[in-house]
């Protein structure tokens, strides 16, 4: 590794750079010249040391930063080598979220156009499995520079999410508890669902009943369930919480509020034969929004966030390492279905 320790030696004499980036710029100067291919091994920590005069520590954020932008990997405690040859790559980046459902498609795509084509996003899906979870983080755990999660809403989860530093971690979508120096962009689900049914009670009133299809064991967010028991109970409203649409069900004067897209879609369809008047005699309501219920049936009414919003700030906290610890509140968008 002499030709290593060379380069490195002569980016000491540019005074601008700091050690770190003396190391870092040295180990992708002699990937770019083919001196380094992909399974090389580098040299230890200590050979460094004593070759380079570096202190340890900067050695070892030197071989990180290499690591999160993929260039670098460790091999069980046996050193560290070459992973991959591309030097364009800014930072690889661990999406993990609950599913691909169409707001998080929303999510995904503004998050990966605001990166930009230097950033590698790797996604994986937990489907609220905590085992699942489980597994995709002993699979990711140090080979990213930087991972965005949406956790599982378990204190279990929380544990295992602190084991990740705080400057590589963004929490996004569901809110878990983690210390002050964590950062997140998160929803908030009780108490704005609480005040977009509020606003909507005029309407609510036009129908005999109101129905909530929420399942118990499922992804669905609990204050949800929560903000709708305290509104009809407040209100006194004729109201029932089924776990699921039931094929062939639907009932005239009834208003309809949808958290899983598949209940919605059923529930469309059985309106046809019977030629129901979507916002006359049924209602419809669902969580979270995307391009397709602006658009059926003249505009299905939502309460959600905005995701591409979510995204957007998202990736600019991996740009810009600005720390962030922000909870949006759902909004209402009204449209022709009530």
């Amino acid at each position: 590794m002499k030709f290593l320790f060379e380069k490195i030696n002569d980016l000491k004499q540019i005074k601008p750079l700091t050690k770190h980036e003396q190391l870092v710029n040295a180990i992708i100067s002699k990937i770019e010249s083919k001196e380094l291919k992909k399974g090389d091994r580098l040299p230890s920590i200590n050979k460094m040391v004593a070759e380079v005069g570096f202190a340890r520590k900067t050695i070892v954020k030197a071989y990180e930063d290499l690591k999160g932008r993929g260039l670098v990997e460790s091999k069980n405690f046996k050193g560290y080598y070459i992973a991959d040859v591309n030097t364009k790559t800014k930072l690889r980046v661990a999406l993990v979220l609950y599913a691909f459902h169409t707001f998080q498609e929303d999510f995904y795509n503004t998050f990966r156009e605001e990166l930009g084509k230097k950033y590698i996003i790797n996604v994986f899906f937990h489907h609220n499995n905590l085992d699942i979870f489980k597994d995709i983080l002993t699979r990711i755990s140090g080979r990213y520079g930087m991972y965005v999660i949406a956790p599982i809403q378990t204190p279990e989860v929380s544990v295992l999410l602190k084991k990740i530093p705080s400057e590589k971690l963004l929490v996004v979508d569901r809110h878990i508890p983690l210390p002050k120096d964590y950062s997140y962009i998160t929803q908030e689900f009780e108490s704005s669902t609480y005040e977009q049914l509020k606003k909507l009670l005029p309407e609510i009133n036009k129908y005999k009943q109101f129905v909530l299809f929420f399942k118990n064991d499922s992804d669905y967010p609990i204050g949800i369930l929560n903000a709708f028991n305290k509104f009809i109970k407040e209100f006194n409203i004729n109201a029932k919480v089924e776990a699921q649409y039931k094929t062939g069900s639907i009932k005239k004067d009834r208003l309809y509020f949808f958290i899983n897209d598949s209940d919605l879609w059923e529930v469309l369809k059985d309106s046809k034969p019977k030629n129901y008047i979507i916002g006359k005699d049924i209602g419809l309501l669902a969580h979270n929004d995307n391009a397709i219920k602006e658009i059926i049936f003249g505009g299905i009414t939502t309460i959600s966030i905005d995701f591409k919003k979510m995204a957007k700030e998202s990736a600019n906290y991996i740009k810009l390492k600005e720390p962030v610890r922000k909870i949006i509140p759902s909004q209402l968008i009204q449209r022709k279905s009530l």
